[in-house]
């Protein structure tokens, strides 16, 4: 089976395909791009056109005028909309080789949701492929995470993976080269900038903006309320719903951990889930391996210990959570005992 699998060169890229972000891992080169995956398309009239991919697109948000879109092309993991996702990751393609030519156009391994349907496979390989590369190569997000995580995907021991996205939140047990459980679960960083702008709204009659919740999340969201006190608290600016005008208000991290305790109870729902439909055999593993946190939602602080808490079991974080899935990706283009998890 290895045998039928393509060899892939150095020109080669892997691509970890987000919600909220796009990883580019070059193998020869490591790490070259990592951005949002959000389009800015400029409509004069009646003709549309690109004006910003990725970090300048993503400075737009909320502050555009009314012939200037901001678009997100993928929707819980998967492609909403394929023509502005052809164009965002040709773009990204180009931008990792920068002014380098190329003999030929490059094959790609993309990383999808285990819960994409083949529809949404299908979607994806279509926008890599008119995008440019010669050929493209899938592998399982979960499983991607977990080699980036170095499991022992490959023995006969049980791992769990939690891959804390944008989007999604992949939750799968892993054994001898396969997923013995998997569950896409539609809650990630998105669902919790969506949870602090409700909070706000709802308690302070404050609209804010998904930047500015995003901004607030990463400088003071936490998952567990503090033990003592309020803990660290922020002045965040928006918009008075009452009287009309901008206006500033404190929040602090016991009101953070209230607006984010659904989003965060989702995701130990789905982990307490998958838990209940594991082998006997493999939750004894799982027992003494713990449980891996990977993905971007997995340095929101807390929420290590606050999974840990609710199943008992070990909990860790790996090394740099928010490329994990890409060297995953990427050990797939490199190593042999990789390859097979490709398709």
């Amino acid at each position: 089976m290895l045998d039928r699998i393509p060899r892939f060169a150095s020109c080669d890229l892997a691509i970890d395909l987000g919600t909220a972000n796009t990883i580019v891992y070059v193998p020869s080169r490591g790490v070259v791009l990592n951005e949002p995956s959000v389009v800015a398309i400029e409509t004069v009239n009646g003709v549309k056109r690109i004006k910003a991919v990725g970090n300048e697109a993503k400075l737009m948000v909320g502050r555009t005028p009314a012939y200037i879109e901001v678009i997100r092309p993928l929707k819980g993991g998967v492609i909403a909309d394929i023509e502005v996702a052809e164009i965002m990751i040709k773009h990204f393609i180009q931008k990792a080789y920068g002014r380098r030519s190329f003999r030929r156009v490059p094959e790609v391994v993309i990383c999808v949701p285990s819960g994409a349907t083949s529809v949404e496979r299908r979607a994806i390989r279509d926008a890599a492929s008119n995008a440019g590369a010669r050929a493209v190569h899938l592998i399982s997000e979960p499983m991607a995470a977990a080699i980036g995580a170095g499991l022992p995907v490959a023995e006969p021991i049980g791992s769990m993976v939690v891959d804390v996205g944008g989007g999604t939140t992949e939750i799968a047990v892993l054994t001898l080269r396969g997923l013995a459980y998997t569950a896409s679960v539609r809650v990630g960083g998105d669902k919790m900038d969506d949870a602090i702008v409700s909070y706000v709204r709802r308690n302070h009659n404050l609209l804010i903006g998904d930047s500015t919740a995003e901004w607030i999340k990463k400088e003071a969201g936490v998952a567990l309320r503090p033990k003592e006190g309020e803990g660290q608290t922020l002045y965040i600016k928006g918009r008075d719903l009452i009287n009309g005008v901008p206006t500033e208000i404190a929040i602090n991290q016991m009101q953070l951990a209230e607006a984010l305790s659904e989003p965060v109870g989702a995701i130990i729902e789905g982990i307490r889930i998958a838990l209940e439909n594991t082998a006997p055999e493999l939750a004894a593993d799982i027992v003494g391996q713990g449980i891996v946190l990977t993905g971007g939602g997995a340095l929101l602080s807390g929420l290590d210990t606050a999974i840990g808490e609710a199943t008992g079991l070990p909990v860790m974080v790996a090394d740099d959570p928010l490329t994990c899935v890409a060297r995953g990706t990427v050990l797939a283009l490199e190593n042999e005992q990789f390859r097979i998890f490709t398709y």
